[in-house]
C-alpha cells in the first residue's frame, strides 16, 4: 500500500534517485560493446538469439515485411496513429530553427548555419511492451530536422520479426531502414557501424538498464539524447480532484517499471487517503498489476502539504519526468514551475495523453534532471556552425585590440596572427 507522509515527513531529494548504473551492468555493457566493436554483424546475430531467441540470417528489416504488418493492423489504430503523428508533426514543426546573418558593420559578415545531423539512430524497445508511440516521438523531429537519413533498431520477437504495431509506426514517421536488433549491441551497432548498421551521428530512445548504460558508454564517439530512468509521475492535486482519476494517472506511469516512480502532493488529507484506497481497488484490475504494485508499494508516495503553492514547491525540488496540475485554473500556477519534463494542466488531461496523442514529446528528463534538462525535439537533431567575414579594413580596426587581448591571455602567436597582415614582409 502507498505510504501517506505529512509535509516534513519525507526528503523530498530521496523521492528519485540519480540513475546510476550498477558495476556489473556497466562491466557487462562495456563487454557487448567490444564484442560488437571487433564482430559486427555475428556479434549482434549471436546476440539476438542468445537474448531474444531469434536466430537472423539477416538483420535488416524488408519492404515486404513492412507491407505485412501493415495488413495485420488494425484500420482504426492505423488511423489513430495518422492523427497522433500528424499532432506530432504541428507542434514540431514550431520548434524548428533558421539560421542567422548579422552584417552591422562595414566589412564584418557574421552568422550561423543551423544544419541537421547527417543520420539519426532511434532505439525502440521491445521485450515486455511495444511503443509505437516512442517511434512517432524519436522519429517526427529527426524528420522535421532534416535528418538525411533516420535509423531504427529494435528487438524481434522469437519469430524473428518486428511488432507489426512497431512497422506500422515507422512507416508513417517515415523511417529510412530498420533493423531488427536490441539491447546493449543495438546501441554499440549504431555508434560504430558494422556491415549491415550504418554508424550515426546521433542515438536518441529510452530503453533498460543495459540501453541507458551503452549510451553513457558510447557518449562521445555519437551525441545521445539523455540517459533515461525509470518512469516517474507527480500529481499537485487540491480537494476538489476525483481520487479516481489520480489513482488511475499514478498508475499510469507505475504499470511501466517496478522501479517508476508515483507520488501525489495533495492540500487535502480527505485526497489523499480516498486516492490511497482508490490504488487498492484498482491495481488488481491491471494487465500488469505485479509490475504496478511493486512501484506502488516499493517507490510510490502521497505528501500532505498546507497549501498547493508548497506543493509546487516540492514538485520543483523533484523536478519530476511528468508533472499534472489537477487544479483549479492550472495557468495561474505555471510560472511557479520551474523543473519539470512536460506539465499536464487542469482536471482533464492525464498524462496518457502527452504519451500518444496531444503533439508535445513524450521521451522526456528523468531523474531529476529536468532541472536542466529539455524533452526530445527537433534541437536534438540539429548543430549549429558559426560563420565570419572580415575584410581587410574591418581586420585593420581591430587588429590591435585582438593583439592585446592574446597578450593578456600568454599567447603571443595569436598576438601575432593578428598582426602580421598589417607588417611589412621583409
Amino acid at each position: 500500500m502507498i505510504n501517506i507522509f505529512k509535509y516534513g515527513e519525507v526528503d523530498t531529494a530521496a523521492i528519485v534517485a540519480p540513475n546510476v548504473p550498477t558495476v556489473n551492468v556497466a562491466d557487462t555493457v562495456a563487454a557487448i560493446l567490444q564484442n560488437v566493436r571487433e564482430n559486427g554483424d555475428a556479434a549482434l546475430k549471436d546476440y539476438t538469439a542468445r537474448f531474444d531467441g531469434a536466430v537472423l540470417d539477416t538483420l535488416a528489416v524488408s519492404a515486404e515485411e513492412i507491407d505485412e504488418a501493415i495488413a495485420a493492423v488494425s484500420p482504426r489504430f492505423l488511423e489513430i496513429l495518422e492523427k497522433a503523428a500528424a499532432n506530432i508533426r504541428r507542434f514540431h514543426e514550431r520548434q524548428v530553427r533558421n539560421s542567422f546573418i548579422l552584417n552591422e558593420q562595414n566589412g564584418v559578415v557574421i552568422g550561423q548555419k543551423i544544419i541537421p545531423v547527417d543520420r539519426a539512430g532511434l532505439y525502440v524497445p521491445g521485450g515486455t511492451a511495444a511503443y509505437p508511440s516512442t517511434v512517432l516521438m524519436d522519429a517526427i523531429p529527426a524528420k522535421i530536422a532534416g535528418c538525411r537519413e533516420v535509423v531504427m533498431v529494435t528487438p524481434p520477437g522469437k519469430d524473428g520479426k518486428v511488432n507489426p504495431v512497431i512497422l506500422a509506426a515507422a512507416k508513417i514517421a517515415g523511417i529510412d531502414r530498420i533493423f531488427k536488433v536490441g539491447g546493449a549491441q543495438a546501441v554499440a551497432a549504431l555508434a560504430f557501424g558494422t556491415e549491415s548498421v550504418p554508424k550515426v551521428d546521433k542515438i536518441v530512445g529510452p530503453g533498460n538498464a543495459y540501453v541507458a548504460e551503452a549510451k553513457r558508454q558510447v557518449y562521445g564517439l555519437v551525441s545521445i539524447d539523455m540517459i533515461a530512468g525509470p518512469s516517474e509521475i507527480l500529481i499537485v492535486a487540491d480537494g476538489k480532484t476525483d481520487p479516481r482519476a489520480a489513482a488511475a494517472d499514478l498508475l499510469s506511469q507505475a504499470e511501466h517499471d517496478k522501479m517508476a516512480s508515483a507520488v501525489l502532493v495533495t492540500d487535502s488529507a480527505e485526497l489523499a487517503a480516498a486516492v490511497q484506497a482508490e490504488l487498492e481497488k484498482q491495481i488488481p484490475a491491471l494487465s500488469r498489476a505485479d509490475i504496478a504494485r511493486a512501484s506502488i508499494d516499493d517507490n510510490g508516495k502521497i505528501i500532505i502539504t498546507p497549501d498547493i503553492e508548497t506543493a509546487i514547491d516540492i514538485a520543483n525540488a523533484i523536478a519530476p519526468e511528468h508533472l499534472e496540475l489537477c487544479v483549479d485554473n492550472p495557468f495561474d500556477y505555471l510560472d511557479r514551475v520551474r523543473h519539470a519534463g512536460s506539465v499536464f494542466m487542469g482536471r482533464h488531461c492525464p498524462e496518457a495523453l502527452g504519451d500518444y496523442f496531444a503533439g508535445p514529446n513524450h521521451t522526456l528528463p528523468t531523474s531529476g534532471t529536468a532541472r536542466f534538462s529539455s524533452p526530445l525535439s527537433v534541437d536534438d537533431f540539429i548543430k549549429k556552425t558559426q560563420y565570419t567575414y572580415y575584410t581587410r579594413d574591418a581586420l585593420a580596426a581591430v587588429a590591435e585590440d585582438v593583439a592585446y587581448f592574446a597578450e593578456q591571455e600568454g599567447l603571443t602567436a595569436h598576438a601575432k596572427s593578428a598582426r602580421i597582415r598589417f607588417e611589412e614582409k621583409a
